[in-house]
């Protein structure tokens, strides 16, 4: 079976994101973080990765690499304030964030930004990654990160923590 038509799980035909959104992904990690706890904010990332992102988790299983720069480069395009370069390589696809959206919205309207913030990065995609065979670490952080997706072959040392920043404001 060939990967799907779209990278996307989704029809998006605007040509932009509408930002707001970033509004309600912040307030809502920080109510189950404040609710219920870090442990289950990560479930909870962990859960959206496996499950609303399960379609594009298949994608990558049957397209390997190039459907991961695929999935990245169409993503990006309709985020507004995106400033992204996306490189495949024969071992890896690496996604340089220069300008995160979601940090520059909330920033330029004075939002207070959940600390860990950044980490849902790791936890969501990698829970894509798993299940089609790779793996994903994170550095950076802040508004600005490297994620750089690679086959679980590859024996990649863990995720550390230490290595996704905190956001702020």
């Amino acid at each position: 079976m060939p990967p799907a038509a779209s990278p996307l799980p989704y029809t998006d035909t605007k040509p932009h994101g509408h930002a707001d959104f970033y509004f309600a992904v912040n307030a809502t990690f920080r109510f189950i973080l404040a609710r219920f706890g870090y442990e289950k904010l990560k479930r909870y990332w962990t859960d959206i990765g496996s499950g609303y992102y399960k379609p594009v988790s298949d994608n990558w299983k049957l397209g390997g690499l190039a459907a991961v720069a695929e999935y990245w480069r169409a993503f990006f395009v309709p985020e507004p304030g995106a400033e992204v370069e996306i490189m495949q390589a024969d071992d890896a696809v690496t996604v340089e964030v220069r300008t995160c959206p979601l940090i520059k919205h909330l920033r330029d309207h004075g939002r207070e930004i959940v600390p860990c913030l950044c980490q849902h990065c790791y936890y969501v995609n990698d829970a894509i990654a798993g299940p089609a065979g790779m793996t994903v670490r994170v550095k950076g952080g802040n508004g600005c990160c490297t994620q750089r997706f690679v086959l679980s072959s590859r024996d990649e040392p863990p995720q550390q923590p230490g290595e996704i920043k905190e956001a702020t404001a």
